[in-house]
């Protein structure tokens, strides 16, 4: 595969706002990321050559707009109401250049970027949700883990919590999931408004430790698997391995049905390793950026661990990011059938720059494209199958990157924002995915029928991606 190493530094990242402050880890959160590169090494001060400007790589920032600053700043240090701290107030002023380029660029304290790192080991004391900060200071709830505490009392994907142990969050107030976090054993209530119901309700909620192992398989019947995929972490791909060896142990499967409901993302190595052990050859998934370090391409090396059976991925509204390249590799490729509905639009690259304080910086510096040259950025995948939640109740309230404020815009011109998808909770777009596998299935049988299987080797071992 081209660039080995780049696979691990490369990395998606779902959640508006300080992403790893969020409430999941890496597993199952917006995340996801490994620390790319900390920058050009060749970036140098020069003098410059006009004296009212500073140049840093070829770029001029005038003299002025840093006088305008320093005079802001000198007065907010000797007339704001309270006294603040330099150290907080330069923070800010950090911040607030990241605030207006998309909702993916962000500052992480020290903190944050150490609960990253513990994020990407998959274990951490909460409850077990995929968040995503609003302007308003609410969470919206990407996704439950499975089987976490949140997910065992009901909460869903598109719930907004407004309130916790009694106090509303508010716009302003920095990172207010932290209060999800805490010993396991203790509770938690939040108040949660949900699309469809008239008042907000109160859930209440026993603290965990979350261990998120993201991919787990059965037998839907003899012959069909099914792996479910809940986001991407370090391990993800040697786990899928293993899964998908344990469903073959008495044959091989006639087909898979590969389970990316509200998976919003991780590690971007998980899903290129997944797709090279679906794929004989092709694409999986390039980027492009302004720097040369957010161009890359992903290509399958040989080996089909299913030799050929067909593969349906199964997405809805919340599978974003990771999951998408996922998707869209197989889909492109014409190895898998996609199955559900539009997903959530998350096409952008985000690269972590660690500071000499501890703290990081989390910028968007390529978006990425399908084998196909598609960006689904602020559109997402359309799948060859819709399918809508059960009984007919359409979600009201959109869950899509378009829907984000300051989203990077669509590059194909198309409407953004009024075709999100839908989330499809429950078995029964499990089984409506059965249903089409074993119609890709049936013409695969009669053909092997009469020809024999060309054997395929088997794939090598892949070596887990790392920790950053």
């Amino acid at each position: 595969m081209r660039n080995p190493l780049l696979c691990g530094l490369v990395a998606l990242v779902l959640c508006q706002g300080a992403a790893f402050a969020q409430e999941t880890p890496a597993s199952a959160e917006p995340v996801h990321g490994v620390p790319a590169a900390a920058g050009d090494p060749a970036d140098e001060v020069g003098a410059p050559d006009d004296p009212d400007a500073a140049t840093l790589e070829g770029a001029k920032v005038p003299l002025d707009e840093i006088r305008r600053f320093v005079l802001v700043y000198n007065a907010i240090k000797q007339a704001y109401v309270d006294p603040v701290d330099d150290q907080a107030l330069m923070r800010a002023a950090i911040r607030g250049l990241l605030l207006d380029l998309d909702p993916h660029s962000a500052y992480m304290e020290r903190s944050d970027a150490e609960q990253f790192d513990e994020q990407t080991r998959g274990s951490y004391d909460g409850v077990g949700l995929e968040l995503q900060q609003m302007p308003d200071g609410s969470l919206r709830i990407i996704a439950p883990i499975d089987d976490s505490p949140a997910d065992r009392a009901g909460l869903r994907s598109g719930d907004r919590i407004i309130a916790i142990d009694g106090k509303a969050l508010r716009a302003g107030e920095g990172d207010v999931s932290e209060p999800l976090r805490g010993a396991a054993g203790s509770r938690v209530v939040v108040k949660v408004i949900r699309a469809g119901v008239a008042a907000p309700f109160d859930v209440i909620l026993t603290r965990a430790t979350i261990r998120t192992a993201s991919v787990r398989s059965r037998l839907l019947e003899p012959g069909y698997g099914y792996i479910r995929i809940a986001s991407f972490q370090a391990s993800t791909a040697e786990d899928f391995v293993k899964q998908l060896v344990g469903l073959q142990k008495n044959g091989p499967l006639r087909g898979l049905v590969l389970d990316l409901r509200s998976n919003p993302g991780g590690l971007l190595v998980g899903a290129v390793q997944i797709a090279d052990e679906l794929l004989d050859r092709g694409l999986i998934v390039s980027t492009r950026g302004r720097k040369s370090i957010g161009n890359s391409r992903f290509e399958a090396t040989p080996g089909d661990r299913l030799q050929g059976a067909p593969v349906v991925v199964l997405v809805d509204a919340g599978s974003a990011s990771a999951s998408e390249v996922l998707a869209g590799a197989l889909h492109d490729n014409h190895r898998a059938r996609v199955v559900g509905s539009r997903t959530f639009g998350k096409g952008s690259v985000q690269t972590l720059l660690p500071l000499d304080n501890g703290d990081s910086v989390k910028i968007t510096t390529a978006r990425y494209y399908t084998p196909s040259g598609h960006s689904i950025q602020a559109l997402g995948i359309v799948p060859d199958v819709l399918l809508h939640p059960e009984g007919g109740q359409r979600r009201q309230a959109p869950v899509s990157e378009a829907e984000l404020p300051g989203h990077l815009a669509s590059e194909t011109g198309a409407v953004e924002g009024d075709n999100a998808g839908e989330v499809l909770p429950g078995e029964a777009p499990v089984a409506a995915a059965l249903a089409e596998l074993k119609r890709m299935a049936a013409p695969v049988a009669a053909t092997t029928a009469t020809v024999a299987p060309k054997p395929t080797p088997p794939k090598p071992p892949k070596a887990a991606a790392g920790h950053p």
